[in-house]
């Protein structure tokens, strides 16, 4: 008895040529660039994923030979750049004692600067508002870098959310072949294999940190990341602090044993072949056929969407943190620059080994200068009186106008320098703060 087939009886095909085109070509992209976040990521692509197409030729540009430079035109990324590993500048950084002035530095000190956005800041009612802004102090001294395996165990949910559209597309599969419609069961294989080895060759790569190594008789690596109203202080020693500053996230690719990426150009190759023969092929198949084709295609879409869906920097941001030993962070709240400079000066004076030669080094009339380059005479005279306080020694600090600061200013130049002052007396109180979380006594300020 011959098998009656579901609509065998239907006049009309699909335009598959224009749904193929439709679902999500950006999707796949992006999700394709998670492969690396998760381990075992790699392993779950094996499904009929849809604009093929698109992917192939976004990653065949790895390949670096001229043959796939002639069919997949275009500029050869380095892989970190091709998935978003690397590229994202951080903002500057000033050493406090060691002398370094980046003007940007790297996508590592990007994260860092994330993660301290997305710490709440302690706040406290009080201070002139300007433009409020922010410290956050992290201490990475007691961080122990490992340089291999970070990248943290997939998720159970991922895993169970990656065989449905596995399912589906073997469930697409199996109902063609009930219904002896060959051609559409071998069409929707290609996809799942073209598109699982792709992931697992181009997934292959190992996620791991490239350090810098300074020189053992460095000075301490303290200091501040320095953005437009917030400010993100570093402390630690040379190589922890460099490390953020100057190191980056590297995909090493060698476990293809292909510098010239051979093995992607293949796969990019053989999902580009699979776009043209699914796309000649398909309308010859049955109805039921291409229906069942479409829906595979509508469930890798929606999975492919869940996936960009995923926050890749968040991710890459907790892989840092983890890597780090998850050091401790403070944030404070501040209601102006000049408090923020005030704090932040007081906090890296307290890092200082008043025994060792690099106490001598350290400038915070430098430091001041480069969060508040006012060149004017109240900004001078209020830079001046902020690095004698810094400096000084006794546990008493003045904050208000006297001496030679002020012998050549008029009265409204007084008036305003006495306002400045306020607000550094507020940063201060600020950094005590921070140290009396620290169990430490708690320093006092002149009366005014």
């Amino acid at each position: 008895m011959s098998i009656k087939l579901p609509l065998s009886k239907a006049s009309f095909t699909l335009d598959t040529s224009g749904v193929m085109g439709f679902f999500g070509g950006e999707e796949a992209i992006s999700a394709m660039s998670t492969v690396h976040l998760y381990q075992g990521r790699h392993l779950l692509g094996w499904y009929n994923s849809p604009r093929s197409y698109t992917v192939a030729k976004k990653f065949g540009q790895l390949a670096k030979s001229r043959l796939w430079d002639g069919i997949f035109p275009g500029p050869n990324p380095t892989p970190e750049e091709m998935f978003g590993l690397d590229g994202k500048e951080g903002p500057r950084f000033i050493g406090a004692l060691s002398g370094t002035d980046m003007t940007t530095t790297g996508h590592l000190a990007y994260l860092i600067t994330q993660k301290a956005k997305e710490t709440k800041a302690k706040t406290d009612s009080g201070g002139r508002i300007t433009i409020p802004g922010s410290v956050s102090i992290i201490d990475v001294d007691n961080a122990e870098w490992q340089q291999g395996g970070n990248v943290p165990r997939m998720n159970v949910f991922h895993a169970l959310y990656a065989a449905i559209p596995i399912a589906s597309s073997l469930a697409a599969c199996l109902a063609c072949a009930y219904v002896l419609d060959w051609l559409a069961f071998w069409l929707i294989i290609l996809g799942m294999v073209s598109s699982g080895l792709s992931c697992l060759v181009i997934g292959s790569g190992r996620l791991h940190f490239k350090l810098v190594k300074p020189s053992s008789y460095a000075p301490r690596g303290d200091g501040f990341l320095l953005m437009r109203n917030d400010i993100v202080i570093l402390k630690g020693a040379e190589k922890q602090v460099a490390s953020i500053t100057k190191g980056k996230l590297v995909l090493d690719m060698g476990c293809i044993h292909d510098e010239e990426f051979n093995a992607i150009g293949i796969c990019s190759l053989l999902l580009l072949s699979q776009f043209l023969i699914q796309l000649l092929l398909v309308p010859q198949a049955t109805l039921f056929g291409q229906i069942m084709f479409l829906l595979s295609l509508a469930v890798s879409w929606a999975y492919n969407s869940f996936l960009s869906s995923l926050e890749k920097e968040k991710i890459q941001t907790d892989i840092l943190w983890k890597s780090l030993d998850e050091p401790p962070i403070t944030k404070f709240a501040l209601p102006n620059r000049t408090s923020e400079a005030a704090c932040v000066c007081f906090i890296l004076h307290a890092g200082v080994d008043k025994s060792r030669k690099p106490s001598k080094i350290f400038k915070p009339k430098k430091i001041l200068e480069y969060m508040i380059p006012n060149d004017t005479r109240v900004w001078k005279a209020w830079r001046q009186q902020v690095t004698e306080q810094v400096l000084r020694e006794d546990k008493i600090k003045c904050f208000r106008p006297y001496g030679e600061n002020v012998a050549a200013l008029d009265d409204e130049e007084r008036e305003l320098l006495g306002q400045l002052l306020a607000d550094a007396e507020y940063g201060y109180r600020c950094y005590q703060k921070y140290y009396i979380g620290l169990g430490t006594t708690a320093l006092m300020v002149v009366p005014k």
